[in-house]
């Protein structure tokens, strides 16, 4: 199920999202022009690697500044391939909008970076001795999608689904299409608790589920009255 469009009228312009949009664009960009060495030197200097936050020392590239806890805040910026930042961006473009109508400009930003934070230490903290960058803005757009589940409970979400030959375009309600995702998230990250395999390796889960718990429990402090 491929999001498009959802229903609820938004009071106010959603200049955060569009900017978030276009720096995780411009990054994506510039990764295209390191060639396959630089970018792998950049993923390994921007990108979160759990072990080294328990050895506290760079493991192949300095992190940016010499400070490696500024990965957690570079890392939601980069993406590892196009459809990679093509689905991140298209969640964000759905549902970001609303969630920054309710919570204001400013609130909408501090929110979206705390969820992005909290979804690579979930990482970090299930998976402290892969070497492994993880890069993404998938943890952050979690903690909105679990915000508009809480907010928008009654939405409706026009989807895109291939069903075989046939292309539909149903309108699906948030709970459902939101609340699958989640299982689906949890399942995994359940699975990848037992041994590694194909199936259970190269996707951050636990970021998704640390960003998506996130994103309800944030959403007093941030509300607008």
């Amino acid at each position: 199920m491929i999001p498009l469009s959802d229903d609820p009228v938004r009071r106010s312009s959603p200049v955060v999202m569009f900017a978030i949009l276009v720096v995780n664009i411009a990054v994506f960009i510039y990764e295209l022009s390191l060639g396959d060495r630089g970018l792998e030197q950049f993923f390994y200097s921007a990108g979160v690697i759990p072990s080294e936050y328990l050895t506290g020392r760079d493991l192949r590239a300095p992190a940016p500044g010499g400070v490696i806890y500024v990965t957690l805040f570079t890392s939601m910026f980069m993406h590892g391939g196009f459809l990679h930042i093509a689905s991140n961006m298209l969640f964000l473009w759905v549902f970001g909008d609303n969630v920054e109508d309710k919570f204001g400009h400013m609130g909408f930003l501090v929110f979206y970076l705390a969820c992005g934070v909290i979804a690579s230490l979930t990482h970090i903290f299930m998976n402290t001795g892969s070497n492994v960058p993880s890069v993404g803005a998938s943890g952050a757009i979690a903690g909105v999608l679990g915000a508009y589940l809480v907010m928008f409970p009654g939405a409706t979400i026009r989807t895109l689904v291939f069903l075989g030959p046939f292309i539909l375009l149903p309108r699906i309600s948030a709970i459902f299409m939101i609340g699958f995702w989640f299982l689906t998230q949890a399942f995994a990250g359940l699975a990848s608790l037992g041994a590694t395999s194909e199936q259970t390796s190269g996707v951050a889960v636990w970021a998704h589920i640390g960003g998506f718990l996130a994103g309800i429990v944030l959403i007093p402090i941030f509300r607008r009255r």
